[in-house]
């Protein structure tokens, strides 16, 4: 069977950029339900190419072409749900709701209506005052109801749960429309991609495999390029002594060859511009904290009628690497600000140990104003100067190590793109001594070479680091335990990462976090007349509440996993060459052995109170 023409395809795309050149000679081809990672750095100009792709920018030479009648849908990364400037009048008389917004693109509103209530929204729900997390969902709603044939997304990760986030991969890998997407979550384009368009040195490059294969594939194109470079040097040094010796030969031989070894220099000053700058990362744990961080013991927290999270007990010891994932509105935000001492929970005790240093990053980028400048944000004092982890270093000096050039210095923040705000906030917080780094979605808008310098940056970190992040990829990385919390007040905690979490807690996370209205109206009526055996149950003296119970069995599980989690990361240690083959690897499994052993000593203790418990009831 013959391959099908691509549905849109760009040939020897050039575009500039004000005096820089963005792309110099792009050729990129999206196929019929081809399922492309468009990946390049911060900056690169991704988003730029999709909307070349889409028409929407028109080039400044080459050619583009598409099929007839190609329907486009694009999410963009900060999609805009207000209504149309010529729907502002009649909002006087009628709200503009999520199903105006998802219908306003030409979809049938029976679609637009259906496709909000897979992404979990009630389509009569007012598109005024939304979070990040529901904006992103209505503008995915949206895009998926106009059933285009060519599906455009930037960067659709951002600011979703990590239930969003399955639901957006299991419905694009069964989609029968193309799709192009941008992102840095390396979980999600292993899932859902088959191609990747690798936009680097103003040219895409094309890999016919999924992002899986990318890392490898993309390393083995490093090393040849370098190596073209390495051997272009020494064909400019060669030419340069031969012009040099044979400076008496015929003049006209002389002016050639000087004019190939100038073509020869231009060509590796081209080159040479086209590395990459390289990303300074540094961070200093300060004075050491005490082994103990934070106990806490039996805390909880209610808001109104609201449980954010039933009784839960931790402790966390210096260096550990704490993970709290779960849907957004779970509380963890709320967990976070308890464990740091800064909200007093409802029941329960927290001790905070000595010496601590706590930096907390946080992505809603309060801190970050629009008509702020980038050398203001940096120097909130004044002056020209910064202090970064004691030492003074000039602003402009500190910007140029996160990327910055010093004509952004002066250009107001909302100029900057998403990625180089994240940066800016990194730069912000990582200037400070810290032995406890709380860091809140930090990945959001990053490059995957910024991912694997903060990655590795955080690996070296030896003060204690806690991560709230819905990027399982980071969390596998990264964490020695994950905390997760399911939006019903249920919260459990494992050690190990995103994986070794879901091994454990299969389904813990799944429907009940964000019931639909007619479940809830069912518990309700539950609630308010419990059959029989139920009141019987509750009447009956002599046993442990529902809730302790409860515990009490979840307790005998962990204290059945704990062992045989220690166990395998002993094994791993036992290992003869681990620690001077893989010393990262050495460091992780013993902190994870620590972490488990900490949370064994916990479940035994509490078990043992509960037990106790159990028995005096029982008489």
């Amino acid at each position: 069977m013959a391959a099908r023409p691509p549905l849109v395809a760009l040939k020897d795309v050039r575009l500039q950029d004000g005096q820089r050149p963005l792309f110099d000679g792009v050729d990129l081809a999206v196929e019929p339900r081809s399922r492309a990672a468009l990946v390049g750095r911060n900056g690169a100009g991704k988003s730029t190419l999709m909307k070349v792709v889409m028409g929407l920018i028109e080039q400044d030479s080459g050619d583009r072409s598409v099929q007839a009648g190609t329907r486009f849908a694009y999410v963009p990364q900060e999609p805009d749900v207000s209504p149309p400037s010529s729907s502002a009048s009649d909002r006087a008389t009628k709200e503009w709701t999520l199903l105006d917004y998802a219908s306003s693109g030409g979809a049938e509103r029976w679609t637009a209506e259906s496709w909000l209530a897979t992404f979990g929204l009630d389509p009569e729900k007012s598109a005024v005052g939304l979070s990040g997390g529901e904006t992103r969902r209505a503008a995915l709603a949206k895009a998926f109801a106009e059933e285009p044939d060519v599906l455009m997304l930037d960067e659709p990760t951002n600011h979703l749960d990590i239930l969003a986030i399955e639901l957006l991969e299991n419905e694009l890998v069964q989609a029968r429309f193309a799709v192009l997407v941008v992102s840095h979550d390396r979980a999600f384009l292993n899932k859902v991609t088959n191609t990747v368009h690798w936009l680097e040195n103003r040219r895409v490059r094309t890999l016919n495999k999924g992002f899986d294969a990318f890392d490898e594939w993309s390393t083995k194109v490093m090393e040849e390029e370098a190596e073209s470079l390495r051997r272009l040097s020494k064909t400019i040094e060669r030419e340069t002594a031969t012009f040099y010796s044979s400076i008496t030969a015929r003049r006209s031989r002389n002016e050639g060859r000087a004019r190939s070894l100038q073509a020869l220099r231009s060509e590796h000053a081209e080159r040479a511009k086209d590395q990459p700058r390289e990303l300074y990362l540094g961070v200093d744990s300060g004075v050491t904290s005490g082994k103990l961080v934070a106990d806490l013991k039996g805390v909880s927290k209610v808001f109104g009628d609201r449980v954010i999270f039933k009784p839960f007990t931790t402790r966390i010891i210096r260096g550990d690497r704490l993970a709290i994932v779960g849907p957004n509105g779970a509380g963890k935000t709320t967990l976070v600000k308890v464990l740091l001492g800064e909200l007093t929970p409802d029941e329960g005790t927290v001790k905070l140990g000595s010496n601590l240093e706590p930096v907390y990053l946080d992505q809603s980028r309060e801190g970050l104003k629009s008509d702020m400048t980038l050398w203001d944000a940096l120097t909130p004092g004044g002056g020209d100067s910064i202090i970064v982890r004691g030492f003074s270093k000039h602003v402009a000096a500190y910007a140029k190590d996160f990327l910055f050039s010093e004509a952004q210095l002066r250009q107001p923040i909302s100029t900057l793109s998403g990625g180089e705000r994240n940066r800016l906030l990194l730069a912000r917080a990582l200037a400070k001594p810290a032995n406890m780094l709380v860091l809140d979605e930090p990945t959001n808008d990053l490059d995957m070479d910024t991912l694997d310098k903060l990655e590795e940056l955080l690996e070296s970190y030896d003060g204690t680091l806690i991560l709230v992040s819905h990027d399982r990829d980071f969390v596998d990385r990264l964490a020695t335990s994950t905390i997760a919390m399911n939006g019903r007040g249920d919260i459990v905690e494992t050690p190990g990462g995103w994986t070794d979490f879901i091994r454990q807690n299969p389904g813990f996370l799944q429907p009940g976090a964000n019931p639909r209205p007619q479940d809830k109206e069912a518990a309700a009526r539950a609630a308010a007349n419990p059959a029989p055996a139920t009141v019987a149950a509750a009447k009956k003296p002599g046993k442990l509440s529902f809730k302790d119970a409860h515990r009490l069995k979840e307790l005998e599980g962990l204290l059945v996993t704990l062992p045989q989690d220690i166990e395998r990361h002993d094994a791993t240690l036992a290992e003869p060459d681990l620690y001077a083959r893989d010393r990262k690897a050495f460091d992780r499994a013993n902190a994870n052995a620590d972490r488990a052993r900490a949370l064994l000593a916990s479940a035994e203790e509490e078990w043992l109170e509960l037990e106790a418990k159990r028995e005096a009831l029982a008489g």
